[in-house]
């Protein structure tokens, strides 16, 4: 089961030890899914933000 990250904190913390980053776009909201070697974690963020915060990203980043 997925676990929601309730902030960008959060987020940039798990973006280092992610494997796989998903976004999915729906109009201006992007869920953007993170996949560790233990868990797969989801934020929901703007389309733009989530442009920033995967920009930077070690992992290999999939649009759906």
């Amino acid at each position: 089961m997925p676990r929601e990250i309730k902030t960008k904190e959060e987020f940039e913390k798990l973006l280092e030890e992610a494997v796989e980053i998903r976004v999915k776009r729906d109009g201006e909201v992007a869920k953007v899914k993170l996949r560790t070697p233990s868990q797969l974690y989801t934020f929901k963020t703007s389309g733009d933000e989530a442009d920033t915060l995967t920009k930077g990203a070690k992992a290999e980043v999939v649009e759906l």
